[in-house]
């Protein structure tokens, strides 16, 4: 029975040591190869790589400028998820660009085309705020003529930008979660582990809107199995800022737009008039 329990007690701190170490891999799902571009889509665009430094190096993150028609478009930054790469976020980038606006996509480290090992939360944060500082200091678009989009682990990653870039004119999540630790509850696979202890990758978007200046719509899928749209309403309960939240009917966690697409498209476009119908009033 000793020698069982021994057994046991090692495999049981293996686990938690490769929990700890290894997280990451849990949580990003990186793909290498871009299936389309944006030409697929009938959109023009720009590649754009941006440099950022690493330590003792530079690596160059992969990206997408893709114009309005309209001369006096907005621009919208999009933070994707943690699966794919920026090809596979086309369908949406059109859907936005049909309402009008100009988009940067891009991808994080280790994603796609853009150089760099496998991402961690902190790079995440670092490749999106230099994302934002090339539209502002080198296409030099007003910052409150921004506004930026994140969906799912995106959403995440927005919520932290705008924390920190707090003149943005507005901030949008689509199906994204309160805190990676509510994730970890939500999926239950993990309740025999001390997470508290273990996670370093805590993606804590519950803690960090209340501290958000921006104005801030919230999207999400009643449908969604991947994440609760439970997450969704706690985040708006806690947000102090001007906000709006919709609930999506029979929409999952990827097809909202396809579910909604001429009322996602219209409930865009009503969030930037009504961004600027505030700030006009205050």
């Amino acid at each position: 029975m000793l020698i069982v329990a021994g057994f046991i007690a090692i495999a049981y701190a293996l686990v938690c040591t490769s929990v700890l170490l290894l997280q990451h891999r849990l949580m990003f799902c990186p793909a290498s190869v871009i299936e389309n571009t944006p030409a697929d889509f009938g959109l023009p665009y720009e590649e754009v790589w941006l440099p950022i430094s690493n330590q003792d190096k530079v690596e160059k993150i992969h990206s997408w400028w893709i114009p309005s028609d309209s001369p006096e478009s907005k621009v919208m930054l999009y933070l994707h998820g943690n699966a794919s790469n920026i090809g596979g976020y086309l369908e949406i980038a059109q859907r936005l660009n049909q309402v009008g606006l100009s988009l940067l996509l891009i991808d994080y480290r280790g994603y796609g085309r853009s150089e760099g090992k496998f991402p961690r939360e902190s790079q995440v944060y670092q490749d999106a705020q230099v994302a934002w500082d090339y539209l502002v200091q080198q296409r030099g678009i007003n910052p409150q003529d921004i506004f930026v989009y994140g969906h799912s682990l995106g959403g995440a990653i927005a919520i932290d930008l705008a924390v920190r870039n707090p003149e943005m004119a507005g901030l949008i999540s689509e199906g994204s979660f309160t805190s990676m630790r509510d994730m970890a509850d939500y999926e239950r696979k993990y309740g025999f582990l001390p997470i508290d202890l273990l996670l370093t990758q805590r993606f804590d978007s519950i803690s960090k809107i209340k501290s958000l200046q921006t104005p801030i719509f919230l999207i999400h899928g009643i449908n969604d199995t991947t994440v609760p749209a439970r997450m969704s309403q706690v985040l708006f309960d806690a947000a102090t800022v001007p906000k709006q939240l919709w609930l999506v009917p029979d929409a999952a966690h990827n097809n909202l737009t396809t579910v909604a697409t001429s009322e996602y498209q219209q409930k865009i476009r009503e969030f930037v008039k009504q961004v600027y119908a505030e700030k006009a009033i205050a």
